[in-house]
């Protein structure tokens, strides 16, 4: 998309968006949960920019794409992702062939899924279901039907307690048919990293938007709360041109740490086997110095006969 002339705000041109089913389950407010945040997303440019602003954050890969293919060439279709963000997974898979359900509860992010979706193949296309909902709670008609279900890159910290972090892999539990497969994958911070989380602002990058043609600067700052295992996260984006105006984004999110004992404790309370919790996504098991946690779990019962 061409970068507009004069220093002029950037709008995206409106998607033409495949249908999004809203379920019943979306509570807006209320204490120790996920979406709370989504409060000071109700302005509908402030929810697409800062899904876009999601999308510059993650120029960088995070290189977990192959694993979600490599199970789901296991397990088969079709999957659900739930926080399915803007479909960094979600599409890929359904390129390979797999039929995908995003849930999410940010109706930006999942504008923003569905126009990136808007220009694959109409084969493609018709492989994903976009659900806006909680996936707290969530109840998808057709009962257990998922072969795979994800939680990808950290989500789960969102979540403002560990009941509700419970709640998220029950929910999982709940539409994978006997035998299917949950993952889940999480950040673990070093004792270092949470030393430094004293509420000090600090550069995280500088680059350029390659949909906007704008350059991004984007600055943190997080308070490690040691008592309840919480980071309280404020991000904020300046963009603009070269020597131009800028605007401004914030972004505030509180995360609720979880490490693997707690990962694996979390998954088995919630009625699943747990395989593996591994510490990178080749799934070798995880070490005392690992930063990611990666569950593999499923569901007990009889595997169903794939079609």
């Amino acid at each position: 998309m061409p970068r507009p002339a004069g220093g002029a705000e950037f709008e995206p041109a409106a998607p033409s968006l495949p249908p999004v089913r809203r379920g019943p389950n979306r509570p807006w407010f209320g204490p120790d949960n996920l979406y709370a945040m989504i409060e000071s997303r109700h302005d509908p440019s402030t929810a697409a920019s800062l899904a876009r602003l999601y999308d510059v954050d993650l120029l960088d890969d995070p290189g977990d794409v192959d694993l979600y293919l490599a199970l789901a060439s296991r397990t088969g279709g079709p999957i659900l992702e739930i926080a399915a963000g803007s479909g960094r997974v979600a599409l890929p898979l359904a390129q390979a062939g797999y039929d995908v359900t995003l849930v999410d509860i940010d109706a930006g992010m999942l504008a923003r899924a569905g126009a990136a979706a808007g220009k694959l193949d109409p084969d493609v296309r018709a492989r994903l279901d976009f659900v806006e909902d909680n996936l707290v709670g969530l109840n998808l008609p057709g009962g257990p039907r998922f072969r795979l279900a994800i939680l990808a890159l950290n989500s789960i910290l969102l979540l403002g307690s560990r009941e509700l972090q419970e709640q998220a892999l029950k929910t999982m539990a709940r539409h994978l048919v006997p035998d299917g497969l949950a993952v889940v994958d999480l950040w673990l911070p070093s004792a270092q990293e949470l030393a430094h989380y004293d509420g000090r602002l600090s550069l995280e990058y500088v680059r350029t938007d390659p949909e906007s043609g704008l350059i991004v600067t984007k600055s943190a700052a997080a308070q490690y709360e040691p008592a309840a295992g919480h980071v309280n996260l404020t991000v904020i984006y300046d963009e603009g041109e070269q020597g131009g105006p800028t605007r401004r984004w914030l972004r505030e999110d509180r995360m609720t740490l979880l490490n693997a004992g707690d990962l694996r404790s979390i998954a088995e309370s919630a009625g699943l086997v747990v395989e593996v919790v591994a510490g990178d996504y080749a799934l070798n098991a995880v070490s005392a110095y690992d930063e990611r946690a990666i569950l593999v779990a499923r569901r007990r019962g009889r595997p169903a006969a794939r079609p």
